[in-house]
Order: C-alpha cells, then structure tokens, then sequence
C-alpha cells in the first residue's frame, strides 16, 4: 500500500489499554504526515470508550476488523510484548505497514518471522523508539560520526522507573513478555547498539526477579571483540532515571531522552529541554558544551520517520534503523562473534542523514507548547 505526499498516513492504534496511549495519539495530532484515524480493541465498548476520549474518528471492537478496511494504511501495536509477532504478521498479511512499539519481538525466530511476512508482502515494518527520531539523536550521532569524541571506547546508559500497580501491571506478568529488560532495558541496550556500532561478543548479567519470577532490576555488561566495554542498568522498582555516559580517548557524550522542550519549566506534558552535551577534551577542566537540536515528542518524530520511510519507499532505511535485527533475522546462521567484527558505520552516518532530513522536511508544528 502506498501513500502520495499529499496523503497522510492513515494510522490505527491496535489496542488501548497502554497508560502512555493517550499521550502518543495526543502528541502525533498536530502532523500533517500521520493521522491515527481509529483505535482497535478486543471490545467495541472500549474502542469507542479510547477513540471518544482521544479525539479519533472511528473505532473497532476487535483487532482483526481494522485489517480488512480499505480506510486504513498502516497499524501501531502498542500490545503486551508477547503479542507483537501475531499482531504485526496479521497486518503484514493484509497489507498495513506496521509501527511496533518496543521491543520488536521477544526472541530472534519471532522477530525473523515479522521481517518475513513484511518482505512477503510488501510493507514497512518499524520498531518504535521515541528517543531514536529525536533530532538530539541524530545530533549525538553527528558527533559520534565526525570523531568529536574519537572511536566510542564504552558506553553507560540506563533506564528505570517505579512500575504502578505492581500486582496488576503487564510489565510483571512473564506469559505477557514482561520483565525489565523488554521494558526499560531495550532503551539503554538499543543506545549501546547504536553508539558501539557492532554486537557485543560476550554479555554477563546479573537480575533480580520479582515474586512473578520477571526480572524487576538487571545491570549488565557488554564485552566487545576489540576490547571495548559497555553497561546497562534498567530498572522497574526505582525512582525515573535515564541517564547515558558515552566515553572516547577524546571527549565524551552524555544523556538520551524520549521527549524534550524549548521550556525549562510549565511544560504541560512535563517534557525538558535536550540535555545532550559534549566535552571536548581529556581534562576534567574542559566544560561541557551543550548540542542545540530541534525539540518534540519523540512520539511525533517516530510516528512522522516511519511515514517518511512508508511514502518513500525507503528500505534501505529499515535496514539501518534495525540493522543488527535485520542481520540476525536474514542470517542466522551466521556465527555472533563474526557479526561483532561488522562495523555499522554506514549506518551511523545514515542515521544523522535520515532524522536530520526528517526533521528539516517536517512544517513547524505548535507542540503543546514545546
């Protein structure tokens, strides 16, 4: 299926039952490149329910009706994690380009069978990480390109949050995919893919489990073919923190976030300006300089990168933006200590190139009040 530029991307939400849902249908209503036309749920009571609450025009009482409308272009799955493969194979069959929020899949066949059917069938299949659109990102890869720190020697970076409801909540049931990893974990683990530029060829770590047997915390290192290092904290019993520390033999680069804003403080939505800095230098004299980049939702950016990439054509930029997954799902056998002697700087470069004219493209868009 196919879009013109004239069209925006018509866009159904597959479940809403997400806490966050709100905010990302909230956040992507000022584009003029996507439009979330409908919501889907397993009842129509609660589709209508979403849709009436969110401003969106149209609503399913079951996941499968939305597949078979001609009204809709493309699905985001915002589903428990153990769900993500059925429900991004299904659209694929039909012919919807898939926005699937992380992680993509819970293990290597589900994920090699997602890109399949999206192959078979001619469709986009995109794995959602706010913090990866933002223009930040493609300023810190920017940096990373052009050798502002020298080759990235390690990288710290870790993601955690205090899970509500702990006895109720998804991200505690392990038939549902939960666990801190698959939540909080695949954010920090998805930077160190991107700043090393290579698997790692080794990974120890250590989590501690809740009663439900899921991981609730998990600190691990990542050890790499060329002696390199990184570490990943995630966490869901710990107050919010989201930090990174990407270090070189010439400088170092700090912070990722999902959301930010011009604002430092009243944003509605409570977002914050880009903490992305850079220091140049070994001494611990040299000041942090601070990396000025256009401000959003990181829903925005990634719902409007993902319509780029359906109304383009673009496949080769699925390739780059999931290229370890692509790699690992197209040949799998292919030993993991061969893949981590692969460098990504191609993609490393694509990457800056990709947002950045993303965000150039992008009109000015009042959001709320970023």
């Amino acid at each position: 299926m196919s879009t013109t530029q004239a069209t925006p991307l018509r866009l159904c939400i597959l479940g809403g039952a997400k806490p966050i849902l709100p905010c990302n249908s909230r956040d992507v209503e000022p584009s003029e490149n996507v439009n979330v036309v409908a919501v889907a749920s397993r009842s129509d009571e609660n589709a209508r329910a979403f849709a009436q609450a969110n401003r969106i025009g149209a609503w399913f009482g079951s996941y499968d009706a939305p597949l078979a409308s001609d009204e809709i272009d493309a699905v985001y799955i915002p589903m428990p994690n153990s769900l993500h493969a059925e429900w991004a194979i299904k659209p694929a069959q039909h012919g919807k380009h898939i926005l699937c929020g992380k992680p993509l899949a819970l293990n290597r066949d589900e994920a090699q069978r997602m890109f399949d059917a999206a192959e078979e069938h001619g469709v986009m299949l995109l794995e959602s990480f706010p913090y990866y659109f933002q223009p930040q990102t493609a300023a810190m890869m920017t940096l990373r390109g052009e050798g502002a720190i020298g080759s990235v020697r390690s990288v710290q970076a870790s993601f955690g949050f205090t899970v509500p409801n702990p006895d109720a909540n998804i991200r505690i049931k392990p038939e549902l995919g939960g666990g801190a990893l698959l939540d909080a974990g695949s954010y920090p683990l998805s930077l160190i893919r991107l700043m090393m530029g290579s698997a790692p060829q080794s990974v120890h770590a250590v989590a501690t489990c809740a009663d439900s047997d899921v991981d609730i915390s998990l600190m691990a290192t990542l050890i790499y073919a060329d002696r390199r290092r990184a570490q990943l904290s995630c966490a869901m019993d710990g107050a919010n923190h989201r930090m990174a520390t990407i270090v070189g033999p010439q400088g170092t680069i700090t912070e990722y976030l999902n959301h930010t804003s011009r604002k430092t403080h009243g944003h509605p939505y409570g977002y914050v300006p880009s903490q992305l800095r850079v220091r140049r230098g070994i001494a611990n004299s040299s000041a942090f300089e601070p990396i000025e980049a256009d401000t959003g939702s990181g829903f925005l950016f990634a719902a409007e990168s993902f319509a780029h990439i359906v109304r383009t054509n673009d496949i080769a930029a699925i390739g780059v933006l999931q290229a370890d997954k692509s790699r690992q799902c197209r040949d799998a056998r292919v030993d993991h200590r061969a893949r981590a002697q692969q460098p990504d700087g191609d993609a490393l470069t694509r990457h800056s190139v990709f947002v950045s004219a993303i965000t150039r493209s992008r009109k000015t868009l009042v959001l709320a009040g970023g």
